[in-house]
């Protein structure tokens, strides 16, 4: 048998709803078009979804699973002949397929000499449905009285006038500083609208606009001032002038689409601070890896939504993202997957190695980009739990004398560091000292998240920590683990950052640290209220991996339930919060998780307006909200990857 066959074979998938009397159903098909028989062979695949361990599946059997990724084979001596199909039937998954990127995103054949062959592989369809898969950016309906089209809204404005739309602008700056900025948003403008001509020469017709500095403004104050042939902008420092540029240019731009519902104005003032000073959007770059292109578009966008927060989630279970000269196994080991490698092709990868890292020169790039925007990137070294790829890279840093299995809610078998491996906190620290001469940010994630409760149970050092600890449970284990992480941190002059479940055990010390509510609309209160700071990233609301309704046809997660842009608005981080709770509340953070992002257009269709309402709830004050005059700008925002709404609404 060759492989000249396999671009003839698919792959199918769909999930069949049960009832009281049958159960869920999830059938995947491999229909065999070519002209040759298939035997041999096992089924590849993975998921977001996971099979269950108790599933009984009905014409095959599972041979090999971790995690989201699996591989079945059918009975033995089977034949696949041509013009025919094999069908595998599962009565339990991890949970109930919601949306159509739950299922199966790619699969592969692996025949008996040990070769994976690629599959064409369709989506996942709801049996009985015909409606087509949302993709792109989802288009809202609204119409306003507002006078311009600026996102986020503004503190003040109060603009009159009409003049014909400039087809861009020639800037004077008073200082070396203003004009370094016009280059930065120049360059700004041209990667995000190419060939717009926002910013002209001299010579080129354009708009007369004066920029200074003014040290009477707050840091990222600005003040626009309109004239009948010039316009005036000032702001309180470079971040605050970029983003009186910034509005300046959402302006222009809405009058020039739209010049039905907008003009631009000969008269009148814009005057516009922030509410909240952490204006944050995350990225996961391990479940999916993200070119530095891709992430360096990824930061212009927040810039023109005036995000000044880079949450980058460089490890996890499923990949290290980060070039480190002291392990470089990290990243020759922990960056890739694919058949036959230490991590298998998970959350839909194909057979082939796939995946990538950040150079150390990538990341001084990326750094530099983000800081001519205002943004400051925080990076996320995720420690203890969600550690399967580094230590499949450093195995030595397990505890040999561990004989039990735990498996992480994801399902990664004993993939947490162990705290009472002394060879841990020595590795921790070194990856984190080259990290910090990359990164110059104040502040340094440390995850923390989602350890098991039956984490290091068996191991002997751990049991030997605890005696000197206290307690049961992996809490106080985590808690010495943070301690030591902390003060590393704490003596190398940065606050340490973690997700909310670092407060377990008392390991996180109040001073010098920042925790990030996710869980629910009421943890991030519940930690204000015990004296962390907090950043509000509730998953309910502000995780664009969930899907943005109930539809099958909307792609994403569902286990915190589902946000559409107008609830991802609506929502407000300090509802119900004392005086001195909103003392402690930083500000608000998006987080692109992306595990159902295979498809690039789901990316757009998740992130994409839901950022944008993120970006306005962390700048305008609740009062001065609006969701229908929030909708047509929104609508003119750029996206990653530029795909629109191809299935409607």
């Amino acid at each position: 048998m060759v492989a000249h066959w396999s671009h003839q074979v698919r792959l199918s998938s769909a999930f069949i709803p049960g009832n009281r009397a049958t159960p869920d159903l999830y059938r995947l098909t491999v229909f065999n078009g070519a002209d040759v028989p298939v035997s041999g062979f096992k089924l590849g695949f993975s998921g977001p979804a996971r099979i269950a361990d108790s599933a009984t599946l009905t014409g095959g059997s599972v041979v090999m699973r971790l995690s989201n990724y699996c591989e079945i084979a059918p009975g033995p001596g089977f034949i696949l002949q041509p013009d025919a199909c094999w069908s595998v039937s599962i009565d339990k998954l991890d949970y109930a397929l919601q949306h159509w990127t739950d299922g199966a995103v790619y699969g592969f054949l692996v025949t008996a000499d040990g070769t994976a062959h690629a599959l064409p592989t369709e989506p996942t369809r709801l049996e009985h449905s015909a409606e087509p898969h949302r993709r792109g950016v989802m288009r809202l309906k609204g119409k306003t009285t507002a006078p311009a089209t600026i996102l986020p809204w503004p503190a003040e404005i109060a603009i009159s006038g009409r003049r014909s739309v400039p087809q861009g602008f020639v800037f004077e700056a008073d200082s070396e500083t203003a004009g370094s900025v016009v280059e930065v948003f120049a360059a700004l403008a041209n990667a995000l609208f190419p060939g717009a001509g926002l910013v002209r020469g001299d010579a080129e017709d354009g708009c007369v606009v004066r920029v200074a500095l003014d040290s009477k403004l707050g840091g990222e104050a600005y003040r626009i001032t309109f004239a009948t042939d010039s316009v005036a902008i000032a702001g309180g420092s470079s971040a605050g002038l970029l983003y009186g540029l910034i509005t300046l240019g959402q302006v222009q731009r809405g009058s020039r689409l739209d010049a039905d519902m907008f003009s631009f104005p000969t008269g009148g003032y814009i005057a516009d601070a922030p509410a909240h000073g952490w204006r944050g959007m995350h990225l996961d770059v391990a479940r999916r890896f993200y070119s530095t292109e891709e992430v360096k578009q990824f930061l212009r966008i927040m810039a023109w939504n005036k995000l000044n927060r880079f949450h980058w989630h460089l490890s996890d279970d499923e990949a290290w993202r980060v070039e480190i000269d002291a392990f470089p196994a990290l990243t020759a080991i922990g960056a890739w997957r694919g058949f036959g490698l230490p991590i298998p092709p998970l959350l839909g990868s194909g057979p082939e190695r796939a995946g990538g890292f950040y150079t150390k020169a990538a990341i001084t790039e990326i750094v530099a980009l983000a800081a001519e925007l205002g943004i400051e990137i925080i990076p996320e070294i995720d420690v203890p739990g969600h550690c399967f790829a580094l230590l499949q890279a450093l195995p030595h840093l397990r505890d040999a004398g561990e004989n039990g299995l735990y498996e992480s809610i994801q399902s990664f078998p004993n993939n947490c560091l162990n705290p009472g491996v002394e060879a841990v906190y020595a590795a921790v620290e070194t990856i984190f000292a080259e990290m910090l001469e990359l990164f110059p940010s104040r502040w340094f994630h440390v995850g923390a998240d989602e350890v098991p409760h039956e984490a290091w149970a068996t191991s002997p050092l751990a049991r030997t920590l605890l005696e000197t600890t206290g307690g049961d449970g992996p809490a106080p284990l985590q808690a010495h683990f943070l301690k030591r992480v902390q003060a590393f941190l704490t003596a190398n002059g940065r606050i340490t950052g973690a997700w909310e479940e670092a407060r377990d055990g008392g390991g996180i010390d109040r001073e010098d640290c920042y925790l990030v509510g996710w869980t629910t609309v009421a943890a991030s209160q519940e930690l204000a209220r015990e004296g962390y700071d907090v950043v509000v990233a509730p998953g309910q609301t502000y995780y664009l991996d969930m899907a943005n309704g109930p539809e099958w046809a909307e792609p994403g997660a569902h286990w915190a339930g589902w946000s559409s842009p107008a609830k991802a608005y609506a929502f407000d981080p300090a509802t119900g919060w004392s005086a001195a709770e909103r003392e402690r509340l930083l500000g608000v953070q998006g987080c692109v998780w992306s595990e159902p992002m295979a498809d690039r257009a789901v990316f757009d269709r998740l992130v994409f307006p839901r950022l944008s309402a993120i970006a306005e709830t962390g700048w305008t004050a609740p009062e001065r909200k609006d969701f229908a005059r929030f909708s047509v700008a929104a609508n003119l925002m750029p996206s990653l990857y530029g795909t629109t709404d191809m299935a409607g609404l």
